[in-house]
């Protein structure tokens, strides 16, 4: 039994299975979130306000995936086109106590939330009389706790309103198959409640497979990864040290145990940005004993929301994919194009770890790791693929 449980939970992922998923940065008014968008996607929104709800549309920008194996294949085929892997991150309106019943621009917030797929929670950790507090101190753990209540809160009404609707449906009664899965989902709806009324984040129970599909149509604000970005002063951040940060760890262990927590400072991240080539911002950093924790901030979201990535490669183009992980070989010719899907035929795949042992693609043949597969090969991070695929009919 435990063997199949196992396998089981592997396979149950809340939220839609789409390979170009969004992540939303969030937080509490003048945290820092458009001054991290603006470093993390090294673009500019003008001059971040400090003011509450300076961000009102949220912003959209794609981020690049930093992967020394993309770097590593470029370098080896010098091809025309180059293409990475994206990662796409909005910049969400500023919540303040009371969003879930419309305070401030509460609902704005709050539906810009459910349209994505996965958060980057901005906490600030840094004093600043210059930029305003909207709780007027800094304390971490009650912007925590703000937070997790509204969107929680909110979870509840989604769902009561969910329930009201099904309740509606099942008072009918009978006994078809119709009216015994509504029963069932009832039965689930009336779980999730339960669950979030008694304080906890839907993402943090073991769902059935079935549950799931109940969960998923519902959007729930509690049921999207969340990755914790603890904002310091440069200071801080360059020596590791916060007086916050053991109580936000706590908090972290308590409340949303396994979510990641990053330290960064956004001050520095934007400073960064302001040297005129990479190099200089890596010998700044060389200088100063420390890097930037963007790389680690993209990657980390990309491992929370189950992305992985497969290759194309040659002289032409060497391009980074990105799918969930678990996909099966036709799904993944989809990404590339629709029909490859549809007129699958097989696919040519090494792994990119087996080209970088053997150097080249004459010795990887040569060892017998070239692999032809067919439509039930689930593809690993890293392959490196060339999709067979019929015509397509017009």
């Amino acid at each position: 039994m435990p063997p199949k449980k196992k396998e089981e939970e592997k396979k149950v992922l809340l939220g839609r299975p789409g390979n170009s998923l969004k992540s939303g940065i969030v937080g509490l008014a003048n945290v820092g979130k458009s001054t991290l968008f603006q470093a993390i996607t090294k673009c500019s929104l003008g001059n971040p306000a400090n003011f509450p709800y300076a961000t009102i549309e949220p912003e959209e920008a794609r981020v690049l995936v930093p992967d020394a194996r993309y770097d590593w294949l470029c370098e080896k085929y010098q091809p025309k086109s180059r293409v990475p892997a994206n990662l796409t991150v909005y910049d969400i309106a500023g919540l303040t106590r009371g969003a879930s019943t419309g305070a401030g621009l509460g609902n704005a917030f709050l539906s810009h939330i459910r349209a994505v797929d996965a958060v980057f929670q901005v906490v600030r950790c840094f004093d600043d009389a210059e930029i305003i507090h909207v709780e007027g101190d800094v304390d971490p753990v009650r912007d925590l706790d703000i937070i997790s209540e509204e969107l929680r809160i909110k979870d509840i009404e989604f769902v009561e309103k969910a329930l009201e609707n099904l309740k509606k449906q099942t008072r009918r009664g009978g006994q078809s198959l119709e009216m015994k899965k509504l029963k069932e989902e009832e039965a689930t709806v009336e779980k999730i409640l339960a669950w979030l009324k008694d304080g906890k984040d839907v993402r943090k129970e073991n769902w059935t497979p079935k549950e799931v599909e109940v969960i998923n149509p519902l959007f729930l604000l509690t049921a999207k990864p969340v990755v914790y970005l603890v904002n310091l002063s440069e200071k801080d951040y360059i020596r590791q040290k916060n007086k916050h940060l053991p109580k936000i760890a706590e908090w972290v262990k308590t409340n949303a145990p396994g979510d990641p927590i990053l330290p960064l400072s956004v001050a520095f991240e934007e400073r960064l940005t302001r040297f005129e080539t990479e190099a200089e911002a890596l010998e700044e950093c060389k200088k100063l004993g420390t890097k930037s924790a963007l790389p680690k901030v993209i990657t980390t979201m990309r491992q929370m929301l189950d992305l992985g990535s497969f290759f194309t490669t040659g002289t032409d183009e060497v391009r980074q994919w990105t799918i969930r992980k678990g996909t099966k070989a036709p799904q993944a010719a989809g990404v590339i194009h629709g029909d490859f899907e549809k007129t699958f035929i097989q696919c040519i795949v090494y792994n990119f770890e087996v080209l970088k042992e053997y150097g080249d693609e004459s010795e990887v043949k040569a060892k017998g790791k070239v692999l032809t597969k067919g439509k039930d090969y689930v593809v690993e991070d890293g392959d490196i693929i060339l999709i067979k695929a019929g015509a397509a009919k017009s």
